[in-house]
Formats: structure tokens, sequence, C-alpha cells
């Protein structure tokens, strides 16, 4: 199966907000670095982030999405709901790393946009 393939697969199961099923395929040991941000080593403090941010399943829209290798870059439009309960909403560019068909890094590229 092709790289893209399962990333659109494995975020239908974010846009359901079932989590454990995203992450099911990511490796034990992914990494995901937000740029000027934040980075996450491993499920553990990803699962953790999810449930911080992911207070409600994000919205996102793809507007592209090029695969060379092992890696996907995705460009699109995400909203997050606050604790506040107003969506946010955001321009985004990740690029994903796979390794035996598992979701091994992610490096984003997250800009917020102006309400």
């Amino acid at each position: 199966m092709r790289n893209t393939t399962i990333l659109h697969e494995a975020n239908e199961f974010v846009k359901n907000g079932d989590y454990e099923k995203f992450l099911a395929y990511c490796t034990s040991d992914t990494k995901w670095v937000f740029v000027g941000d934040r980075i996450l080593n491993g499920k553990e403090e990803v699962r953790t982030y999810m449930k911080e941010f992911y207070l409600e399943p994000p919205v996102f829209n793809v507007e592209k999405a090029i695969e060379e290798g092992d890696f996907v870059m995705v460009t699109g439009e995400i909203r997050l709901k606050s604790a506040e309960g107003k969506y946010e909403h955001f321009d985004y560019c990740d690029i994903w790393r796979f390794e035996n068909g598992k979701i091994a890094e992610l490096k984003a590229f997250v800009i917020q946009k102006e309400p």
C-alpha cells in the first residue's frame, strides 16, 4: 500500500475521534516535531498531545499530498476547537516519514490564521 493511502486511511480515524486506531499506524518510537513549538517522542507523548489538543476531532482539508520514497508531504487547513469552545483555524504543511508502512516521524509547520 502506498504511504499516501496509509496516511489518508489513518487520518480517517482522527476525523472520527478514534485516536487509538490512528496510533496503531505509528511506530512505537514515532517522533513528531512541531517546528517552533514542541517535540513529541513516542506514542505515549502523541497520545497525551491528542487528548490535550483534540478536544473534539479536528476538521481538516487536504489541499495537496505528494509522495516520494518513504516521505509524504501534505498541505492544507485544519480547525481545532479550543477550551473556550471556539474553532481556531490553521494552515499546515506536514512532512511524514514512514518505516515499513508505519508513521515514524512528522515534521509539521503550522501557522494560525487571523480570525
